[in-house]
């Protein structure tokens, strides 16, 4: 693919992307803030200490070969097909194992009402396993439009269910249904918009070929998923439901930022990647160019969020809530970071070092077990803070093989990250002397708000920072292609 070319591509890949993120979020924040009033905390940690099962179910169902389509460059849709037929298998046959271990599952939380709740949640397994072959598709060919659509008409349609069911009293069912009807109605319209379907032939010799470099994704998103759910276990165990929904919930809010920025960057980034496996300078420019933006993005969302943590939870959430401020803030600083993270180990993919992979994995997540174990008894604020600890660890882990593969030192690592990092800090000072203002808590907000982007973007301006300039010249240049 020309350079050009594929520039258009990426840049139309991510503005589908992003407006897919920001419209689905915008409808989930409107959502949030109802159920959050309509529902209580219990019913959210209920709920929550079953997704940590389905989480870990469904990597090894969406994981893995997906990648490795992506990935393969001559992937062709007897590769697809393939790939269609052993998700779609391998998804029922794990739907059966989670509905016959649900008991279990009970037993261990001493709650009788999971049982139920899991089995219904879990159907979301064999869902997954047709969805996963149509991303994997979409992505390979760049097809974002498609994610748009799909994202909003599930977003949108499992709100409704989700709110009509929760103001009737039906409790942790009503986001059981939710998370249910949103995959189903995903999955739905893909299949709609999607024009491939998958060929009546299976090929083993393809699976093969396939799963040298699949089980080491696989591998890793399951360390990855299990080691990202394992908090949730312990304090769903040690503690409370309760204790586990403000956990949650503090999470929730700079994760939804967060996840959004960072997987249209990562969806998008990959394929392109893909294209440049032969290219280390190219790879390069396009790895450092990709930590600039999402740092330069991600740090004053995350900074802000941090100082106006309380008020904004207690307007979208209420009182009852505010007990997850705390994890809020911690969350923040750890999700700052992500940016460094995927773009690193988005390179690694593309070059198709799955053994690297399989071995950072097992190195983030056994230095977070170790330091999991050492806190876990001593409160549930202990076990944030070396989330936190362990997300910097985890940062200098995924930052290491891009130094041999590509030439890229920690040293210019830090450089394309320390501006966005500095200024953002600044934006915060200022950010939080204007909340000491003597107005009402809904004008103080807007007012540190709109001080925090003005600040933001006129040193911005001032200092040139590279990501300012680079995000601005793309902009200047769609605009005036759209003006003719």
């Amino acid at each position: 693919m020309k350079e050009e070319g594929l520039q258009k591509k990426v840049l139309s890949g991510l503005v589908w992307k992003f407006g897919e993120r920001i419209g689905a979020q915008a409808v989930s924040f409107i959502v949030s803030m109802i159920l959050a009033r309509l529902l209580l905390p219990k019913d959210y940690g209920v709920v929550a200490m079953i997704t940590i099962f389905i989480e870990i179910a469904n990597v090894f169902v969406v994981s893995g070969f997906g990648q490795s389509l992506i990935q393969k460059k001559d992937a062709d849709r007897l590769d697809f097909s393939s790939v269609f037929y052993f998700s779609v298998t391998m998804s029922w046959a794990l739907y059966a194992l989670v509905f016959f271990c649900a008991p279990f599952v009970a037993s261990f939380y001493k709650q009788p009402i999971l049982i139920p709740i899991l089995r219904v949640m879990a159907l979301k397994l064999p869902l997954a396993g047709v969805n996963s072959v149509q991303q994997a598709y979409v992505q390979k060919n760049m097809l974002f439009k498609r994610f748009f659509f799909s994202t909003l008409i599930g977003t949108i349609g499992s709100a409704v269910v989700g709110i009509a069911m929760a103001y009737y009293g039906f409790g942790a069912w009503a986001l059981v249904a939710q998370y249910l009807f949103n995959s189903a109605l995903d999955t739905l319209v893909l299949w709609v918009t999607v024009k491939w379907r998958p060929l009546f032939q299976f090929s083993l010799e393809r699976m093969k070929e396939l799963f040298s470099f699949g089980w080491k994704m696989l591998m890793s998103e399951l360390i990855h998923t299990a080691y990202q759910q394992i908090r949730g276990l312990v304090i769903g165990k040690l503690y409370t439901g309760e204790d586990l929904a403000y956990y949650n919930q503090g999470q929730r809010l700079p994760n939804v930022i967060v996840t959004n920025i960072n997987s249209s960057i990562g969806s998008v980034l990959f394929p392109a990647m893909t294209t440049k496996q032969e290219d280390k300078e190219g790879l390069k420019k396009m790895v450092r160019l990709s930590i600039q933006i999402g740092s330069y993005i991600m740090w004053p969302l995350m900074i802000g969020m941090v100082v106006v943590a309380e008020p904004v939870v207690r307007l979208i959430f209420s009182d009852r809530w505010l007990p997850c401020v705390p994890f809020l803030q911690i969350a923040c600083i750890q999700y700052a970071l992500e940016p460094v993270q995927t773009a690193n180990i988005q390179a690694v993919k593309a070059l198709g070092k799955g053994r690297t992979m399989l071995i950072m994995e097992i190195v983030k997540k056994g230095f977070g077990i170790l330091s999991l174990l050492a806190v876990m008894w001593q409160g549930v604020m202990w076990i944030a803070w070396t989330g936190m600890v362990v997300t910097f660890f985890a940062a200098l882990v995924n930052s290491t093989p891009n130094r041999k593969y590509l030439g890229y030192t920690y040293k210019e690592q830090l450089a394309d990250l320390l501006p966005a990092i500095f200024l953002a800090a600044f934006m915060g000072v200022v950010v939080y002397f204007a909340g000491m203002l003597p107005l009402g808590t809904i004008p103080v907000l807007g007012i540190q708000v709109i001080t925090g982007i003005v600040v933001y973007l006129l040193f911005s301006h001032i200092l040139k920072i590279k990501a300012f300039v680079y995000v601005k010249h793309i902009l200047t240049d769609n605009l005036a292609k759209i003006k003719k």
